[in-house]
This record gives C-alpha cells, sequence and structure tokens, in this order.
C-alpha cells in the first residue's frame, strides 16, 4: 500500500520542527533555572517543567504534529486514543528521569551515558508507542534496520541534550541547542516512519480507533496550557528570584 509521509506538503514538517523548536527552548531555560537554584533552593520545581517542555512538546507534539501529515492511499488511518495518551506520559516520563540522572550530583561520563541511553531508548519507545497506536486495513511491518537506525539516532540525540543542558548557559547556546535539538528529534522520527510498512489486507474490513483530527483541539489545548503554564513560570521567575534574594539579605542583615 502507498503510504505519504507528507500529505500536506512541508506544512507538518515546518510545523513539527516549530514545536520541536520551541519545546527544546524552554525545557534548555528551565534546565538552566534548575542550575541556578543549586545551593539555594530546590530544582525539582524546573526539572518538572523542562521535561514537561522537552517531553511533552519537543518531542511528543511534534510526533504527533508530524503524524497529521501521515496517509495511507484508499484507506483511513485511526488511532487508538488511549496508547496515543500513554506515549505522551511516556515522553514527558523519560525525559524528567534523564534529566534528573544528569542533573543531580556531579556530572560525570557514566552520568551522561547512562541518562542518555535511558532517555533515548525510551523516547524511541515512545515513538514506537504512537505509531502501534495507528489501525489501517492492512497489516503494519517494519524495516527494522531503519529501526535501529531510529533508536539510534534518539539515543545520540538524547544523549547530546542532557550535555546542552547541563553545559549550555548563555541565550545565544541555548537558541542554538534548541535548533539541533528540534533537527535531532524530527530525524529520528522521520527515520522511524521511513521503517513503516503497511501490507494490504482484504479480509480486514473494520478498523477502530479514532481520526487524528477529532482529538487535535484537545491535544492542542492541552498542551498550549501546559506551554503557557512554563512561559509565565519562566517570565516570573526573575521577580521571584528578586524577592528570595531580598529575604535572604534581610535574613543576613
Amino acid at each position: 500500500m502507498e503510504l505519504n509521509h507528507f500529505t500536506y506538503g512541508w506544512v507538518n514538517p515546518a510545523l513539527a520542527y516549530g514545536i520541536s523548536f520551541l519545546g527544546s527552548l524552554l525545557g534548555l531555560i528551565c534546565t538552566a533555572k534548575a542550575r541556578g537554584y543549586q545551593g539555594a533552593g530546590h530544582p525539582t520545581r524546573w526539572l518538572v517543567l523542562a521535561a514537561v517542555a522537552i517531553g511533552g512538546t519537543g518531542i511528543w507534539m511534534m510526533h504527533f504534529m508530524a503524524m497529521l501529515g501521515f496517509t495511507v492511499a484508499g484507506d483511513d488511518v485511526r488511532y487508538d486514543v488511549s496508547i496515543t495518551l500513554a506515549s505522551a506520559v511516556a515522553a514527558v516520563g523519560v525525559v524528567g528521569v534523564g534529566l534528573y540522572i544528569v542533573g543531580t550530583g556531579e556530572l560525570s561520563l557514566p552520568r551522561l551515558l547512562g541518562g542518555g541511553v535511558f532517555t533515548g531508548v525510551g523516547v524511541a519507545i515512545m515513538h514506537y508507542m504512537g505509531m502501534a497506536a495507528m489501525r489501517v486495513h492492512g497489516d503494519i511491518s517494519y524495516d527494522y534496520r531503519l529501526v535501529a537506525a531510529s533508536v539510534a539516532i534518539a539515543v545520540v540525540a538524547a544523549t547530546v541534550a542532557l550535555w546542552f543542558t547541563v553545559v549550555i548557559q548563555t541565550p545565544g547556546l541555548i537558541t542554538l541547542a534548541a535548533a539541533i535539538m528540534g533537527v535531532a528529534v524530527c530525524g529520528m522520527h522521520y527515520t522511524g516512519m521511513a521503517a513503516l510498512q503497511v501490507h494490504e489486507n482484504p479480509g480486514r474490513t473494520q478498523v477502530g480507533g479514532t481520526e487524528p483530527f477529532s482529538f487535535l483541539m484537545p491535544v492542542i489545548l492541552f498542551a498550549g496550557i501546559a506551554m503557557i503554564v512554563v512561559l509565565y513560570t519562566v517570565l516570573t521567575a526573575p521577580e521571584e528570584d528578586e524577592h528570595a534574594h531580598r529575604a535572604r539579605a534581610g535574613l543576613n542583615g
């Protein structure tokens, strides 16, 4: 069966990259805030927000947006909503664990590699969970060479991303790192999608699931609220830091 990953041209890839860049950018800003809180407070809040931004928006929302451009000729593509939502939770969870591994304690090569492998494999699993949620009138199989390549890309991208969260601090470098992360995430996604094969199965007459555009608005609404919360927290952080500094100065005085 003929597959089309760019049904609407470059609209979906461009939106997917933009979303991945934005999520990565906010996530890297949050991890920079977490590092700034070392010794002066607890960084957990910032690490959680970073996991939501990078895992929820930078990775999962990118995947969801790109999948909207995927179609099978002569067939309707539907999705199992529960598996789709579970993949979102998985994305946030594995990124959160990876950030915790490298963001607490002194950074070392074993920590970085361990966190990168865990997060990369987790992100790849999330991606294939999202693909497993697809329902079509056919049998799905994969080119496992491309599957292996997508997992390798995910591990390398996750390791580099975690390294970025520790060493990148200046606004210019954070923006550049977010741009690189967006390319890596999109590259992993489309490599994994290239591994997908759908074979016609005339005996499969009924397909369950929901059309993706039917739950597009709830997903966008939820993701938008999450990003507004993250952005608001980032923008109000300088004021909170100033209040905390004055409070400490008053106690010391």
